[in-house]
C-alpha cells in the first residue's frame, strides 16, 4: 500500500524537454485544466439560460458572484470593484482545486498542496498589490511602512519591521493553503488505511474497523469545510492587501 504521502508525488505523463529545461506536462498540470474546465462549464452552464426565477445551478453561481461581490466591497470599498474579475477568478480557482482534489475513488491531485503552486499564486497576489499601491500613490506609497502617530525615535526599529512583516506576507499566504492541503488529505490517507487494516484482521465487517470509519467520514466532512474556507482566506487576505494598496491603512 502507497505511503500517506505518495498522493502527493508530481507524475510526468507528456514528457517534453525544450532548450534543456523540463518542461513535462504532469498530473498536476492536468488537474490545473480540469480545474478551469470545471470553474467554465459552471460559470457558463449557470447563465446560459438567464431566468428572472433562478434555477438551482443559476442561484449556485450568483451567489457565488455576491459573496465575492460583497467581500471585496466591504474590504477594499468602490475603489476596489475594478478588481472583481481577478479576486472572482483566484477564489473560484483555488475553491474547485481543493474540492476536486477531494473526489474519491478517481485518483485526483490535487496541486494546491505543493508549496511552489501556492507561491506562485501568493507572489503574483504580492507583485499585484505592490504594483497597484505604487501606481495608486507613487512614492509616498512607502509610508505604508512608516506608522501613523509613532515617535520618531522608534521609527528606526518600526520600520524595518514593518517592511519584513510585508515581505512576508506571500510565505504566510501560501504556506497556510499548502499546509492545510498536505495535512488534511494526510489525515484522510492515514485513517483509510486504518480502516482497511482493521477490517482485514478481523473480518470485512470487523466492528474494530467502524470507529476509524466513523472518524474518517466525519474527518471528511471537515476537509471539505477547510477546503472552502482556504479558498475564502486567500481571497479575502488578498482584498485586504489590495484595501492597503489603495488606502495605505
Amino acid at each position: 500500500m502507497a505511503g500517506p504521502l505518495a498522493q502527493f508525488e508530481v507524475h510526468t505523463i507528456v514528457p517534453l524537454q525544450v532548450a534543456g529545461y523540463d518542461i513535462s506536462f504532469t498530473n498536476s498540470a492536468l488537474y490545473m485544466g480540469v480545474t478551469l474546465i470545471t470553474i467554465m462549464f459552471f460559470m457558463i452552464g449557470g447563465m446560459r439560460k438567464v431566468a428572472l426565477v433562478p434555477g438551482r445551478w443559476q442561484s449556485s453561481v450568483e451567489m457565488c458572484y455576491e459573496f465575492i461581490a460583497k467581500m471585496l466591497g466591504d474590504t477594499t470599498g468602490s475603489e476596489g470593484r475594478k478588481y472583481f474579475p481577478f479576486i472572482f477568478s483566484l477564489f473560484m480557482f483555488i475553491l474547485a482545486a481543493n474540492l476536486i482534489g477531494m473526489v474519491p475513488w478517481l485518483h485526483t491531485f490535487t496541486f494546491t498542496s505543493h508549496i511552489a503552486v501556492t507561491f506562485a499564486m501568493a507572489f503574483f497576489v504580492f507583485m499585484g498589490v505592490t504594483i497597484i499601491g505604487f501606481i495608486t500613490h507613487g512614492f509616498k506609497f512607502l509610508m505604508f511602512f512608516v506608522p501613523h502617530g509613532a515617535p520618531w525615535y522608534l521609527l528606526i526599529i518600526l520600520i524595518p519591521i514593518e517592511i519584513i512583516s510585508y515581505l512576508s506576507r506571500p510565505i504566510s499566504l501560501s504556506v497556510r493553503l499548502f499546509a492545510n492541503m498536505v495535512a488534511g488529505h494526510t489525515m484522510l490517507k492515514v485513517f483509510g488505511g486504518f480502516v482497511v487494516s482493521l477490517g482485514a484482521l478481523a473480518g470485512v465487517m470487523a466492528a474494530g474497523s467502524i470507529l476509524p470509519f466513523a472518524f474518517i467520514v466525519a474527518l471528511t466532512g471537515l476537509e471539505l469545510l477547510v477546503a472552502c474556507l482556504q479558498a475564502y482566506v486567500f481571497a479575502i487576505l488578498t482584498c485586504l492587501y489590495l484595501n492597503d494598496a489603495l488606502h495605505m491603512h
